[in-house]
């Protein structure tokens, strides 16, 4: 092979390269055009072993309330180190060897006023950033879209308000129902599908226990109350795959309560819905308290 060959082999494989990709690509919009929440399953938000902090920040909102955390645990362990500090050097300078004779001060004005201000200081430094957070969080005004969540034993149910008569339940797919690609004791049947990049707001309540709606990577965490009306929003930044727990003891199956969010951009979205319209009809059957959470045998929209 001479070295007139090698430019020629390269854009030889430069082509076949390119082909693959476009083979690939099209066969992944056709799998959307399918299914429009194929695309979610590119990106998966799960708990994982030896998880030590929060999961991934897929909002705005979570990504602030990592940062808070952040920030007040660095003052937590300055707080901390300095202590410990100034108890290691009282211990070493004023020990029993080096001062046979104690002393006999009881009052130190500097010392009383330094430590009377610089708590203060730091419960500011600590107060404001979590007062704009919490306005931050209750600033629920001019969302995209409405979703009543409603708790149940031992399912949720998710009522669409801006698509009437989009309504239905969902349970926690069984360990022995398991399928490829799910994750026990956190897929189900029917997750909650939202559009990417929209605000979306969420009304919880509870048709009998307390429960606990948490989505520990949308920055959402609010009980389910009986005969009120909890409010929280999120806005997810990426389409992907989340998950969240019920995490208000509720009895029994209190653990058989996950929450499967698949969150797609707003055209798949908008298919989806009315899929599920024409899928979802009367997917509101509760199931007998007593059984393991059987999965609903209706049509899947979101499979």
């Amino acid at each position: 092979m001479t070295r007139k060959d090698v430019p020629a082999k390269r854009l030889a494989l430069l082509a076949l390269v390119a082909a693959l990709a476009l083979h690939g690509h099209l066969a992944f919009a056709q799998n959307v055009a399918a299914d429009p929440t194929a695309i979610a399953n590119s990106y998966v938000e799960a708990p994982h072993n030896w998880q030590l902090w929060f999961p991934a920040a897929a909002s705005p909102m979570q990504a602030k309330i990592d940062w808070l955390m952040q920030y007040v645990l660095w003052i937590m362990l300055g707080v901390v180190v300095f202590v410990a500090v100034v108890m290691g050097y009282a211990m070493w300078r004023f020990r029993a060897g080096r001062n046979p004779k104690p002393s006999t001060t009881t009052h130190n004005t500097l010392i009383e006023v330094i430590w009377i201000v610089v708590p203060c200081i730091i419960l500011a430094i600590v107060i404001i950033p979590s007062i704009n957070l919490i306005y931050y969080e209750a600033n629920d005004s001019d969302p995209y879209m409405t979703v009543t969540v409603t708790g149940h034993q031992w399912y949720w149910e998710y009522k669409y308000e801006s698509v009437p008569g989009l309504d239905y339940t969902s349970y926690m797919v069984p360990d022995n129902e398991i399928q490829p690609g799910e994750i026990r004791r956190l897929s189900v049947d029917h997750p909650l599908v939202l559009p990417v990049g929209e605000k979306i707001r969420f009304v919880i309540t509870s048709a009998d226990v307390l429960h606990g709606f948490y989505l520990p990577s949308l920055g959402v965490q609010k009980y389910a109350i009986p005969g009120t009306n909890q409010t929280s929003w999120t806005t997810i930044e990426k389409p992907g795959t989340y998950f969240g727990q019920c995490n208000q003891i509720c009895g029994l199956n209190h653990d058989a309560m996950p929450i499967e969010i698949k969150a797609v951009p707003l055209n798949d979205y908008l298919a989806w819905t009315k899929e599920a319209l024409a899928n979802y009809t009367d997917n509101t059957v509760s199931q007998p308290l007593s059984s393991p959470m059987p999965r609903n045998q209706l049509a899947d929209a979101t499979r």
